[in-house]
């Protein structure tokens, strides 16, 4: 059965910087695009990164300061934060489907981690 097991949240003040990693089982991971959304308090899940092989996507809120990455020998994807701002705050879930049509869409993805707490103080 797959397993998606997010880390590396919690509590940083604005300007600091975390790297969430999601650890994958039960697929073979390098088939997999591989993504990142967050869902804020009150608000909708949004997206904020994905990778395929090697190529990456990223929400507009996220370019410049975001990146993610992975590593098929460990069945890891990485999502590195810098500047991070108040905004930032949320649940972070780590999706994983073999060939997502639309990247950006949660929909698309047919596995999804239980989310790790990221908090952005002011």
């Amino acid at each position: 059965q797959v397993q998606l097991v997010e880390s590396g949240g919690g509590l940083v003040q604005a300007g600091g910087s975390l790297r969430l990693s999601c650890a994958a089982s039960g697929l073979t991971f390098s088939n997999y695009a591989m993504a990142w959304f967050r869902r804020a308090p009150g608000k909708e899940r949004e997206f904020v990164a994905a990778i395929r092989s090697s190529s990456t996507d990223y929400a507009h809120s996220a370019l410049g300061r975001f990146s993610i990455s992975r590593d098929n020998a460990k069945s890891t994807v990485y999502l590195q934060m810098n500047s991070l701002k108040p905004e930032d705050t949320a649940v972070y879930y780590c999706a994983a489907d073999r060939r997502p049509l639309r990247i950006v869409i949660g929909s698309e993805y047919d596995y999804w981690g239980q989310g790790t707490q990221v908090t952005v103080s002011s």
